[in-house]
């Protein structure tokens, strides 16, 4: 479409409140509105066919106002005058994946993130589930890496010992005349798309496998390969994984601007000191487009889109075994996946998510009308789920572009820049393929500029997890502790969390000795109480080990102070 027909478009919207113009492969929309859904749509009506032009969002939003980007309290110069061959921005799974495989190389690599751990926004609240691919049509970056990732996982997972299960997806339909429709779609899908796992199947032998999932599914697709990982799990074992293998990891490290000249980055200024790094990779999700623009190359736009999910107890886990939901075909544009019901790891069900566009990007906070209107969708799924049953619920903010595609690729304005971008569902699948391929990027680039890139001989792919008590035989239990006594010593009951598990938590790789950092780690505080029990005792644990006062353990950022002082003068330090 060209870019009149664009505009006139843009003329039905909002009373013709946006112009579009188009140059150097962007579709650039300005203007005034108040009403953001309205931005959205002008923003979605400009995308262009060709996959090379991006659009880019100028307009000017009247109806709220969204607050600066947190920025840790800390302000040092640790890291002052450093010069990485490679810095990485962002410690969400792109970031850790991308570190774990740049470590194959004797490079400095320094990773930096803003929060005070790994996999604190989006690929930390997420529902973990490894797509099959089969929603994705040919052609886009999306659907290219996730057949690529999916297939990487079984390995992937071992090598880096995080649990993974191939539990499988099926998607049920109530309307048996669709069935035709749908067995065309399979075959496209199976035979053109290369899903090559999809299959229709019977609403009889769905039944079989599922008996709680809707009595009125006539049929569903069902594709074998789909899976659940724990994806804060995977993003910590990546980055721990990189860790071993020489990557620097400074957490609590935001980038506050950059420098620019002859169109490359020279120095990216951080609340830790300045760093000169010799290349940039952009991994920061929903403030991508912030880094590139700092790095005079924004040439896409990232609009967030929040998704809340519900954790419901490991009692409700033995109705359902997979992953599951219902389709209708309606005309509905939405571009969530819809959400559905998932079997965790851990064995907990995970109900979500659902899709509101905003314009807050770290606005993570909970609303009760999504948590309705989830589990008012999914109840079609399966009548078994119950709000009754819901531990704990979580909100992650997406990071699409309006293309509704990743970017992937090198700087267009600024040679020593590569940006992992508009990286949104399917994008805990894709990151160890997507991974691989910024990894070569990156030494073509280095190699360019005359950097010699050796191999790092010492490279050891495996990493070796913390030992998970409760799922351990009573000849293994008992063998563990005599070992260590600690493993003797339960902490957390709910998930039947030791001592022992808490103290190799801290002993890590990468030690994040917060409450929220363990929890991350070893799971006290994941069960029914929520850390009602447990906490006063991990904190005890945490303040034992670091040798600080109870007062100075944190729950996660600086500012998340547990205690404030004693009942009592000179309680406030008790060890």
């Amino acid at each position: 479409m060209n870019i009149k027909s664009v505009q006139k478009k843009l003329d039905k919207i909002d009373g013709g409140s946006f112009k579009v113009s188009e140059a150097d492969n962007m579709r650039i929309v300005t203007g005034t509105s108040g009403d953001w859904n309205a931005i959205i749509s002008a923003c979605q009506a400009a995308v262009s066919s060709d996959k090379n032009i991006h659009v880019v969002n100028k307009v000017k939003f009247t109806g709220g106002q969204d607050a600066p980007m947190r920025v840790p309290e800390i302000c040092d110069n640790s890291l002052e005058g450093e010069e990485p061959d490679v810095l990485i921005i962002g410690g969400g799974i792109s970031g850790a994946s991308i570190a774990r495989e740049m470590s194959k190389h004797k490079l400095n690599i320094l990773l930096v993130e803003k929060e005070s751990d790994l996999a604190m926004q989006a690929s930390g609240r997420n529902d973990g589930e490894v797509h099959p691919g089969v929603d994705l049509s040919k052609g886009s970056l999306k659907q290219h890496y996730v057949l690529l990732g999916n297939r990487m996982y079984g390995d992937v997972c071992r090598d880096l010992g995080v649990p993974f299960e191939r539990c499988g997806q099926y998607v049920g339909f109530t309307q048996k005349s669709l069935k035709p429709v749908i067995a065309a779609y399979v075959l496209m899908r199976k035979n053109i798309d290369g899903v090559k796992d999809t299959v229709l199947l019977s609403g009889e032998e769905l039944h079989k496998r599922e008996p709680n999932l809707n009595k009125d599914f006539k049929f569903a697709i069902y594709n074998p390969s789909a899976g659940c990982v724990c994806p804060y799990g995977l993003t910590i074992a990546y980055a721990e994984n990189a860790v071993q293998n020489g990557v620097r990891v400074s957490l609590n490290t935001a980038v506050l601007g950059m420098k620019v000249k002859s169109e490359k980055i020279t120095e990216v200024v951080t609340n830790r000191g300045t760093v000169y790094p010799k290349i940039v990779i952009n991994a920061a999700g929903v403030f991508a487009d912030n880094i590139a623009e700092m790095a005079h190359d924004m040439f896409f736009s990232i609009h967030p889109r929040r998704g809340t999910n519900s954790i419901l107890d490991k009692k409700a886990g033995k109705y359902i075994h997979c992953i599951s939901s219902i389709k209708k075909l309606t005309n509905n544009k939405s571009h969530t996946k819809g959400g559905g019901i998932l079997h965790t790891v851990h064995g907990n069900l995970l109900v979500g998510p659902d899709a509101v566009e905003t314009w807050e990007k770290e606005n993570v906070a909970t609303n009760p009308e999504s948590i309705d209107n989830v589990f008012n969708k999914q109840r079609e799924t399966s009548d078994k789920i119950s709000k009754r049953d819901i531990i704990t619920y979580f909100t992650g903010v997406r990071a699409p572009t309006f293309e509704e595609d990743f970017i992937i690729e090198k700087g267009r304005n600024t040679a020593n820049i590569i940006h992992c971008a508009g990286i949104q569902s399917p994008g805990l699948t894709t990151a160890p393929a997507v991974a691989l391929d910024i990894e070569k990027m990156a030494v073509e680039m280095l190699t360019g500029m005359g950097i010699s890139v050796r191999t790092n001989t010492e490279f050891n792919p495996k990493r070796e997890p913390i030992p998970v008590l409760r799922n351990m035989s009573d000849e293994e239990r008992s063998k563990k502790i005599l070992e260590n006594p600690d493993y003797g010593e339960i902490v957390c009951r709910c998930e039947e969390v030791s001592k022992g598990e808490i103290i190799d938590a801290l002993k890590s790789p990468i030690c994040v000795p917060t409450v929220d950092g363990i929890k991350k780690r070893v799971r006290p505080g994941m069960g029914r109480c929520q850390g009602g029990f447990c906490s006063p005792a991990v904190v005890k644990i945490i303040a034992e080990f670091t040798g600080k006062n109870l007062s100075d353990v944190r729950k996660s950022s600086e500012s998340s102070v547990i205690l404030y002082g004693g009942t009592k003068e000179g309680e406030a330090d008790e060890q």
